[in-house]
């Protein structure tokens, strides 16, 4: 992917970037089984997909720290830190 690619999904409004989650999700999915029938002539296509699917989860995932930061003025708590405190 290129940096072109991810300048055009940090363009996208969040709803349409869950969308585009759900779709490489699903592409993953279709990638995995043609390539355990062994009907996938470039395996690296799954490479491609997960990445791509990691790289909309991270942007999902800034928008939303960006939200909790804008709403009340902190970061919100990773599920890490929740275990330390207990």
């Amino acid at each position: 992917m290129t940096a072109q690619e991810t300048t055009d999904l940090r363009a996208l409004p969040s709803d349409e970037l869950q969308q585009e989650l759900d779709e490489s999700l699903r592409a993953l999915f279709n990638l995995r089984f043609q390539a355990a029938t062994r009907q996938l002539a470039d395996v690296s296509q799954v490479r491609r997909a997960r990445r791509r699917v990691a790289r909309v989860r991270t942007l999902l995932r800034e928008r939303e720290i960006l939200a909790a930061i804008a709403g009340n003025g902190e970061a919100p708590e990773s599920d890490a830190d929740e275990g330390e405190r207990e």
